[in-house]
């Protein structure tokens, strides 16, 4: 640490929360760990730093936030055997202290039933009634800035890689949920992200969850208002019912394209809200149409999505719309012609929409990237790099078979992660800062741009733009220097160098 704590960071480019690039020098405080005015620490306080840290025209971006891992280095968050506390905070503090070489400093670990991580089918409560589970960050490493429960309110159709048995309705709204999640793993907006070391707040800050689910919808709105971010996903919600969702609240899609149905220009389903006018109003919710569905028969439902459905084998999320039937085109029944006609001459109430925010995975399987590039072209403000990542992501990974849970086993295929015996996609392998680079390549975006969908998009949907995700004076000094490319050169963690790629 330099005499005065003070460091300074120059002939580099700073990525700003527009996307932008500036040439700038950025000063920083080691001892507290964070960003500085530059201009007021010289001129009002009459400091300057003993240390200058030439970057020779490097780029320093904001620490990139991966809003969804699911683990790392061969770690699983979703595996808590025999209830050993000690052994799994191990493996947080591993990943957490790992993860840095990819430029991430700040991680919403995803955690969903298997059988191994409760004695209680109906308790996600583990995961954050315990101190060592909740959210918490550590001098040297990542932050683990809480819980994103991925389940268990979800399609079946639409499951992927979660276990069908663990999945659940919520007859009694809310109240299921405290039951299923604790009351007091339920996040409150201001417990959110707590100071270095501190592990005595709840931890779950999203809540993934299918719209169409008895119970989900009502909620939403309480959950929101706790400050848990509501995530739509592994669902095969109408446009309409997602819509509805996004009105209540919801604000996030869960990895774009995969585990929902495909997009179609009668009923664009959740992929749709991309698309939404702020102010269009869902005129057509009343309607009754007729919902064709394969094989060959017809279901008929009146402004409501069909039944749940229970399915026997695992689903693939990215290419499961030849053996499960995604949300079909509406047709209008005849009979309703009239009414039909007659919407143009209503006065339909419109209303405020805020379009959500959407998690993406671009590690060319995942989604196209063409797919990407629409995405992003239709909503570049929503715009969130994910890597979904399973245990087996590890750069220095071969790849192979690799033990998983269930006593299942995963085929690692380069970016691709099978079941084995399966062509289910479970997850990726692709690290954040190569979703960064991908995402160049598959949009035309600027470097800083695509920067951006892994620093303050993240940290905005999360409510926490006000330290995590800029370079902003007071924002917590989580940095990543990369070169023009976009490759990690070096990442700080609350002001301190902890990984460099010059040994």
């Amino acid at each position: 640490m330099s005499s005065n704590a003070l460091v300074c960071f120059t002939n580099c480019r700073l990525v700003l929360e527009d996307g932008s690039l500036v040439d700038r020098d950025l000063w920083i405080d080691e001892a507290r760990g964070v960003i500085l005015d530059a201009q007021k620490t010289f001129f009002a306080e009459r400091r300057r730093p003993d240390t200058t840290i030439d970057l020779k025209g490097n780029i320093i971006s904001p620490g990139f936030i991966d809003a969804q891992i699911n683990g790392a280095y061969g770690f699983d968050f979703s595996i808590f055997s025999d209830g050993d506390e000690k052994a799994y905070d191990e493996g947080l503090r591993m990943i957490a202290k790992r993860i840095v070489e990819t430029g991430v400093t700040s991680t919403l670990n995803p955690c969903f039933r298997d059988s191994n991580f409760s004695s209680s089918p109906l308790n996600y409560g583990d995961f954050s009634s315990s101190p060592r589970l909740s959210a918490v960050s550590h001098p040297d490493s990542a932050t683990l800035l809480g819980w994103h429960a991925e389940g268990p309110f979800l399609q079946p159709e639409k499951r992927g890689a979660h276990m069908q048995g663990f999945l659940l309705t919520a007859p009694e709204g809310i109240k299921t949920f405290s039951e299923v999640y604790g009351e007091e793993a339920l996040c409150q907006a201001d417990q959110f992200v707590g100071k270095r070391g501190n592990t005595t707040f709840p931890g779950v800050r999203v809540i993934t969850a299918a719209p169409e689910i008895e119970g989900v919808i009502p909620a939403i709105e309480e959950l929101s208002r706790r400050g848990v971010i509501c995530a739509i996903g592994h669902s095969t919600a109408s446009s309409n019912k997602a819509r509805e969702a996004a009105t209540k609240g919801a604000r996030l899609i869960t990895h774009l394209f995969n585990a929902m149905p495909q997009l179609h220009h009668r009923d664009p389903s959740i992929i749709g809200l991309l698309g939404a006018s702020p102010t269009l109003a869902a005129s057509s919710q009343n309607l009754t149409y007729i919902v064709p569905s394969p094989p060959f028969f017809l279901i008929i439902c009146s402004g409501v999505d069909s039944t749940v459905v229970a399915a026997s084998n695992p689903v693939s999320e990215a290419f499961s719309d030849v053996s499960t039937p995604p949300t079909p085109p509406l047709y209008p029944v005849n009979s309703q012609k009239k009414n039909i006609e007659g919407l143009a001459l209503q006065k339909v109430k419109v209303s405020a929409f805020h379009k959500p925010y959407y998690g993406i995975i671009v590690d060319g399987c995942h989604s196209h990237p063409h797919s990407v590039r629409l995405a992003y072209t239709a909503h570049k403000e929503g715009c969130i790099l994910v890597t979904d990542a399973m245990p087996m992501l590890d750069p220095h990974l071969c790849d192979g078979l690799h033990d998983w849970r269930d006593n299942r086993r995963l085929v690692k295929e380069g970016v691709k992660l099978y079941i084995e015996g399966t062509d289910i996609l479970a997850g990726s392998v692709v690290t954040l800062d190569t979703c960064v680079r991908n995402f160049v390549e598959f949009t035309g975006c600027t470097l800083g741009e695509a920067i951006k969908c892994a620093t303050y998009n993240p940290a905005v949907c999360l409510n926490i733009a006000n330290r995590k995700g800029t370079l902003r004076a007071g924002a917590d000094a989580d940095l990543v220097v990369l070169d023009p490319a976009g490759n990690v050169k070096a990442t700080w963690v609350a002001g301190k160098k902890v990984w460099s790629a010059e040994k």
